[in-house]
């Protein structure tokens, strides 16, 4: 690992006493628009879906990082044993939805966009499925890992980051014709990128 991702255990208050989001309407609206107008760089003379969409995204993604950082360090207090699984696909659908859902907000964040003028079905209908996976198993593996998540079971899913998907099919003078689903083309916003933690995988000695 390289030195400048080494990890320091530290005891400085301000960072390890950092505040909790709010999870009220006034307190949606404003990370809302403080993600759309500082992080994004938008204003009212731009009104793309995509910039609306992944403001609210990055909103919700905040309340969720601060549940798995309150998971982790559990785990790591208790000393629990924790499973692994491992599997080629997981059909995990739309993000967006599921997880206003899971932290409660679902009714919340409906009327914080309300009262922007905005819809938060509509938003959540921006989402591109993620493409990691095309069969049976990986929804399988989908709903295990949710099942284990609504029992809190110390559990965590790995695979791999498919960068197209299922593919996308049209019909040219009656022939089927098949093309890549290229699902990262405007980025995911409910990725968080941990370059210290890259690793080369070699296949047949290369």
């Amino acid at each position: 690992m390289s030195p400048r991702y080494a990890c320091t255990v530290t005891t400085n208050p301000a960072l390890n006493n950092t505040p909790e989001l709010g999870m009220d309407e006034k307190s949606l609206e404003q990370d809302f628009k403080s993600y759309y107008g500082t992080h994004l760089a938008q204003d009212k003379g731009c009104a793309s879906g995509h910039y609306l969409y992944t403001s609210l995204a990055l909103t919700l993604r905040d309340r969720l990082f601060e549940r798995m950082k309150h998971t982790k360090q559990t785990y790591a207090e208790t000393k629990c044993k924790q499973a692994y699984y491992l599997s080629m696909e997981f059909l995990m659908g739309r993000a967006m939805g599921n997880a206003a859902l899971n932290l409660g907000l679902d009714k919340t964040v409906t009327k914080a966009m309300n009262d922007l003028g905005l819809s938060f079905e509509e938003l959540t209908e921006l989402e591109h499925d993620a493409g990691l996976g095309n069969g049976g198993l990986g929804r399988l593996a989908a709903c295990f890992i949710d099942s284990c998540a609504t029992l809190q079971l110390p559990v965590t899913g790995y695979g791999i980051r498919y960068e197209y998907g299922m593919f996308q099919q049209s019909i040219d003078n009656g022939n089927q014709v098949e093309m890549p689903d290229h699902w990262l083309r405007d980025g995911n916003p409910w990725e968080l990128e941990r370059p210290e933690f890259t690793q080369r995988i070699k296949f047949g000695g290369h």
